[in-house]
């Protein structure tokens, strides 16, 4: 897994985005990194200065944006070098020491994925529903995608009139992408795909995050650029562009390229230099859309004022804002579409909510989540950022999804993303999840395979299927993970129909506003629930009951369930 991918000398020289790798530095036992923004207009040299005079070394520098992780022993660094005239904000990004002989196993290290794809194993549910034979031209597992049934991505529906165009790259910011999956490998861009972000084996707590290093197949935590030792961004990259190949599944724009733009650990964290990384790189090289299924660690919700938090927390989280903007702004003036997942945690964003999640990482020893009042002026990123498309989740039924978070003004489209729950009786079906590709290589690290390869009887959220001697893997997961690339997938197809050429990259392209606009006006609009607060019932494995009252406002035109309605790609491309 852990080849470095280097950026080649021309390629670096054309692109604004300069990393230095992390290797670069001697770095002591009590150092720690910190996430550096330069004022804007302000001279790179001259914070750099300041970074060395307050005793930090440069491991990584964003041009772009004016971004640097650096490293440092001084323990007042944060104070010293926001004296200077060229820093914006300063913010702690973690401790840097030898990892602990036993390192704590808290859980933590999953925590950053279960809440973007809620109960995405599935273990011990059953997929009881069958949606019956596929058409004679679909894919052999068409019949399991009822969420591409929903958006009218069909043999009968939108692949008749636009499946994409390979000069479509979609870029997949994400815990990697398996390359080598037999649906996905033939629209995978090997040659433009970068991996921006270093695993790291434990928090400052010594709570594991991504492991031990030497525990990975080669010994590094250096991710190639064409795997995923996670599996969630293989899911988000099948969903977009899985071919049409008689094997499997097929993705909303099954001839549109697609780029990994890994910016998310093994684990499922997502860090402020990264994420900024990823996107101005993919404003550079002329990727047309990204697709983000994540928040920005560690904070969920990002406050410039909050009395719960310190004032070098309210730094660091003014920090977050102000650098995530500046990248967002970056990718979308060069012609990047931003598709963003607006969040798994049930609630309405534009209401006073509590949070206790955050920060979900420690940065320092001692650090642990605590509970805060979250006003609507807060911000969770890159949702809520500007130019970002927010898109919510809906299931088989056309209901918004149990654990979507909504608001109205927040979410922008829905997109179909699973809901195991809507189901007649409120009991749990996992072939109410969507489906799409899984790692071979997880599959087997997992034990989720018989020695003839065949999924086990536990493994119930796998299937496999075998076509002309060749087999790949796919899982039910559930999440507004899986609704956002469904929506990025018809952006993709947008730009595919409607684009021009591109004479600097090569494809074609089109204005992020102008995909924006079609997208939310080929949408079906939906109306809200009659009554408008409506009451979601769960009957869960263990016989216990839950249910949640969530209202939604607004009018058929827009509201906070479904923004401008749910994505429609037969719509969106005739």
């Amino acid at each position: 897994m852990k080849r470095s991918i280097l950026i080649g000398a021309a390629t670096a020289l054309a692109l604004s985005t300069v990393l230095v790798p992390a290797q670069a530095a001697q770095q002591t036992a009590q150092a720690s990194e910190y996430v550096v923004l330069y004022k804007e207009g302000a001279d790179a040299g001259a914070a750099k200065q300041a970074i060395q005079a307050a005793g930090g070394t440069v491991l990584a520098e964003n041009t772009a944006v004016g971004l640097a992780t650096i490293s440092t022993a001084n323990t007042d660094f944060a104070r010293a070098v926001q004296e200077s005239g060229a820093v914006e904000g300063v913010a702690h990004n973690r401790s840097i020491g030898s990892a602990p002989a036993r390192a704590a196993a808290t859980g933590a290290a999953r925590k950053a994925i279960e809440r973007r794809a809620v109960e995405k194993a599935g273990h011990g549910a059953k997929a009881g529903t069958d949606f019956g034979r596929p058409s004679a031209k679909a894919e052999p597992l068409s019949n399991l995608q009822w969420d591409l049934k929903q958006m009218n991505a069909t043999a009968e529906g939108s692949y008749r009139h636009e499946q994409g165009d390979p000069g479509v790259l979609v870029g997949i910011l994400d815990t990697g992408v398996d390359g080598s999956h037999p649906d996905i490998a033939p629209n995978f861009n090997r040659k433009l795909s970068r991996n921006f972000t270093v695993d790291i084996p434990v928090d400052a707590n010594g709570a594991e995050v991504d492991g031990p290093c030497e525990a990975e197949a080669d010994r590094s935590c250096n991710d190639a650029a064409d795997v995923d030792e996670n599996d969630h961004g293989t899911h988000v990259a099948s969903s977009i562009a899985a071919p049409i190949n008689k094997l499997g599944i097929a993705g909303v724009a099954p001839k549109v390229s697609i780029v990994n733009l890994r910016a998310g650990q093994d684990s499922g964290y997502f860090f402020l230099q990264p994420s900024v990384d990823a996107l101005t790189y993919a404003g550079d090289v002329g990727v047309d859309v990204v697709n983000m299924s994540y928040y920005i660690d560690p904070w969920l919700f990002n406050c410039t004022d909050n009395p719960a938090d310190s004032p070098a927390d309210r730094a660091e989280q003014a920090t977050v804002i102000k650098a995530t903007q500046r990248a967002l702004n970056y990718a979308h003036a060069k012609g990047v579409t931003l598709v963003s997942a607006a969040g798994n945690g049930a609630t309405d964003y534009t209401k006073t909510i509590i949070d206790a999640s955050s920060p979900d990482f420690a940065s320092v020893p001692g650090e642990e989540p605590y509970e805060r009042t979250i006003p609507p002026s807060c911000v969770s990123l890159p949702s809520e950022g500007e130019h970002v498309i927010a898109v919510s989740s809906t299931g088989i039924s056309k209901r918004k999804a149990y654990y979507s978070d909504y608001g109205n003004g927040y979410v922008t489209v829905a997109a179909p993303g699973g809901d195991v729950y809507d189901t007649p009786g409120n009991t749990r079906d996992l072939s109410r999840a969507t489906l799409a590709a899984y790692p071979k290589s997880l599959a087997e690290e997992r034990g989720e395979l018989n020695p003839d390869g065949s999924p086990k009887p536990t493994a119930t959220h796998l299937v496999r299927d075998c076509q002309r001697g060749v087999c790949a893997y796919y899982a039910y997961s559930q999440g507004t993970s899986m609704a956002s690339p469904r929506a990025a997938g018809v952006a993709a197809l947008i730009v595919s129909k409607y684009g021009k050429r591109d004479r600097r990259h090569g494809g074609k392209t089109l204005s992020p506003d102008v995909v924006e606009r079609v997208l939310t006006g080929t949408a079906n609009a939906t109306a809200c629930p009659n009554p408008p607060a409506y009451t979601y019932t769960r009957n869960l494995p263990d016989g216990s009951t839950v249910t949640a009252t969530h209202t939604c406002e607004g009018n058929r035109a827009r509201n906070g369930f479904y923004g401008y309605g749910i994505v429609d790609a037969l719509r969106a491309v005739r």
